[in-house]
């Protein structure tokens, strides 16, 4: 899986392009957190460690990370358990969570995007391919928020400042992969969005997904903000009819 003989060498404190990003992982298996803590210090990222998902819910609520890489089977509370709670926390909304763990089965990932993860990763995986994968996506950090511009649609309000839509007098908050599909499909009305443009807007090309992540995400949003206003183009993609 990994070589987990970490060096023992001092590693210098440099600023580096990622010394302003605090990153939680969270695994069971010591050898495992040791390892990853070792690569990521190097690199400059700030590190904080959990052993179980209670423990990693705690200090995500205290702490904050810009992202939590986040192991499955754990005692206590399992990662998919631990996701589902991170989410309901508002402070939490623009954390990215990547799952990292040996559960390779379709259902899982599929379990895990439902969950509110951004990414989904396999063991055995390259600690320099990981390390890829985890800068892709702190760069899309905040994306919809380039605009700063609130859109209202069919009798909604979506506000990219604040991650939420207001319907009458109930404010829905959206994890930031949910609310970056709705604010694409919205911000063109009756446009037919292809589903390679959805990817790569919204995960862009550094990140890889299942092709059931999209649909995941839409059934999601059309399910919290309560609106048919989402329609899907058989074969093609997505529009939000106004």
């Amino acid at each position: 899986m990994f070589n987990f003989a970490a060096p023992k060498e001092k590693m210098k404190k440099e600023k580096t392009d990622y010394a302003d990003y605090k990153i939680l992982l969270v695994d069971d298996e010591e050898d495992i957190i040791e390892f990853l803590s070792y690569n990521l210090k190097k690199e400059g990222f700030e590190v904080l460690t959990a052993f179980n998902g209670e423990e990693a819910v705690k200090i995500a609520k205290k702490e904050l990370p810009h992202l939590i890489l986040m192991d499955i089977m754990m005692p206590k509370m399992d990662g998919m358990a631990a996701v589902e709670e991170i989410r309901k926390i508002p402070a939490l909304d623009n954390t990215f969570i990547m799952f990292l763990t040996a559960r390779s089965e379709d259902y899982s990932q599929i379990a895990g995007f439902e969950a509110g993860a951004d990414d989904y990763v396999t063991k055995p995986i390259k600690p320099k391919i990981l390390i890829k994968r985890i800068i892709a996506l702190l760069r899309r950090s905040k994306k919809p928020d380039k605009k700063n511009t609130s859109i209202e649609r069919a009798n909604i309000i979506i506000d990219p400042l604040r991650y939420v839509v207001i319907k009458g007098d109930k404010t829905i908050t959206l994890p930031r992969k949910e609310f970056g599909v709705l604010y694409l499909l919205a911000s063109k009305p009756n446009k037919v969005f292809r589903r390679e443009e959805i990817f790569h807007e919204i995960w862009g090309d550094d990140v890889i997904v299942g092709n059931r992540t999209i649909d995941v995400h839409i059934r999601k949003v059309r399910e919290k903000i309560g609106l048919d206003n989402i329609k899907t183009i058989k074969g093609v993609g997505y529009k939000f009819e106004d």
